[in-house]
């Protein structure tokens, strides 16, 4: 091989790229690139870890659970949560300043926004909460749903929680 006029005796492929920085006397290490990669990984939540909580009565209807998952340092807003929700529990109608992003792990659940029909959605589902629209989001009457919800706050809240969802809004239902 030619560099530049000089004769470089042939490298096995490999470890050419190592080769060519120590002739170029550039320090590589691959331990310290593994080190650099895991010192920027500094912090997981484990599973044992995480808190389940019951969905509080001003903002649920029905049984739900709440297993906060994360909740980024400023200057990022976002969080994230696991929402378990029970046949016939919802949330109570609300609003997200910056939207939300729902992935449903399990079950079936529905969907509304204001003065629009309710929708039903299913695991494997990713929903899309436009910013400042009023919806809520639950289980059907007869199957349990569960979603990861990830939202980020602005002024510091990242929900602004309104009434309850009537009984007679919820069960209008997807054919309603």
């Amino acid at each position: 091989m030619r560099m530049a006029g000089a004769i470089v005796p042939a490298i096995p492929s490999g470890t050419w790229l190592v080769s060519l920085l120590a002739c170029l006397n550039i320090a590589f290490s691959p331990a310290a690139a593994d080190t650099k990669k895991a010192s920027a990984m500094t912090d997981i939540k484990r599973k044992a870890d995480l808190k389940t909580v019951p969905g509080p009565a001003e903002t649920f209807t029905g049984e739900v659970t709440v297993t906060m998952l994360f909740q980024r340092d400023e200057p990022s807003r976002v969080s994230g949560a696991r929402v378990h929700f029970e046949p016939g529990a919802r949330t109570a109608w609300h609003t997200h300043p910056l939207g939300q992003t729902l992935i449903v792990t399990e079950g079936v659940g529905w969907t509304q926004v204001e003065g629009g029909p309710v929708l039903e959605f299913f695991a494997g589902d990713v929903l899309l909460c436009p910013a400042k629209e009023k919806h809520w989001h639950g289980a059907t009457p007869r199957e349990s749903m569960t979603h990861i919800a990830v939202q980020e706050s602005q002024d510091g809240s990242p929900v602004t929680w309104m009434h309850h969802v009537t009984d007679e809004e919820y069960l209008k239902g997807p054919n309603g």
